[in-house]
């Protein structure tokens, strides 16, 4: 292939590189979900339960709630505006559900690099207002030990409250719930919820099972930026949430672009090589084209003199 088209075909693939880095990105629709997934026929006791994400929602920080020694408490207390919140929704008496909850937050936090009360907290609210401190604090207990990383307990939140204050945070996350008379429980999805330093939701995590590397990376995100190192910078931008799978995904497009942006830099670099040197093999084809004369032909041209 000739130099010319060679920079041509070069050209051509660095503007489709920049296409991809420069494209915009698909946002996939969300889908309303019910406990577990998709939406679909169930049964009448569970018609009213499931979440109605409220991404970028703000809490009401001034909801009044007791905390394990009893003391009154607002749940503004537990947001500093630095450090993400991990928010779950448990009622102490819960025959199932709840316990799962816990102990997946629990089972899933041992394999966070980050510590509750470090870099993060976990504040768990009872969706009962039968619940007390004493429970709080026996529920609270349970789950440190299970985390079993010292100097944690002050990074773990049970707090209990009336109905009020308790259905203003539930309906600020979306969390629909009711009580079952017949079976005397709580029907209630299951999740938990990433928060932001200010209060606000910044993810939702589903299910009774929470991958440590999603936990991680909601809470990445959930701190806007604060305690992120570079690597952990593109974690975020190689994987996003994906609504519809409700966990974090590899993103090809996010990959591609990477890959895109590192293929312009290089092409870049490779093509102004190229075009250096193209513009120098046309100056010396254009200089013996002109016929113009070198040094060592000139003194060959000179006519001989002879001694007279």
């Amino acid at each position: 292939m000739k130099p010319s088209a060679l920079l041509r075909t070069l050209s051509a693939m660095a503007l489709a590189a920049a296409a991809i880095v420069c494209a915009p990105s698909a946002q996939a629709a969300p889908r309303e979900d019910a406990a577990f997934g998709a939406t679909q026929d169930v049964a009448p006791e569970l018609a009213n339960v499931g979440i109605d994400e409220h991404l970028g929602g703000a809490l009401p920080k001034d909801t009044i709630f007791r905390d394990t020694s009893g003391q009154m408490v607002t749940l503004g207390q537990y947001f500093d505006g630095r450090r993400p919140v991990l928010l779950v929704f448990a009622y102490h008496t819960c025959p199932m559900l709840c316990s799962l909850v816990l102990d997946a937050v629990a089972t899933s936090l041992v394999s966070v690099p980050w510590t509750v009360g470090n870099e993060f907290d976990v504040v768990s609210i009872s969706i009962d207002p039968h619940d007390t401190p004493a429970t709080a604090s026996k529920k609270r207990d349970e789950l440190v030990a299970k985390y079993g990383r010292g100097g944690s307990t002050t990074g773990w939140h049970f707090l209990v409250g009336d109905e009020q204050n308790i259905r203003r945070v539930t309906s600020a996350v979306g969390f629909d719930y009711h009580w079952d008379e017949r079976q005397q429980q709580y029907a209630h999805p299951a999740a938990v919820y990433l928060l932001t330093p200010d209060a606000k939701i910044a993810r939702y995590l589903y299910g009774i099972a929470y991958e440590p590397s999603d936990v991680r990376l909601g809470l990445l995100e959930a701190s806007q930026g604060r305690f992120i190192s570079t690597t952990e910078k593109l974690l975020l931008y190689c994987y996003h949430y994906d609504p519809q799978g409700k966990k974090y995904s590899l993103v090809a497009m996010s990959v591609m672009r990477l890959g895109g942006g590192a293929t312009v830099v290089l092409l870049g670099g490779f093509l102004g090589i190229m075009f250096l040197r193209e513009k120098r093999k046309r100056r010396a084809s254009t200089a013996r084209n002109d016929g113009t004369p070198t040094d060592t032909n000139s003194a060959a041209n000179l006519p001989h003199q002879h001694a007279s």
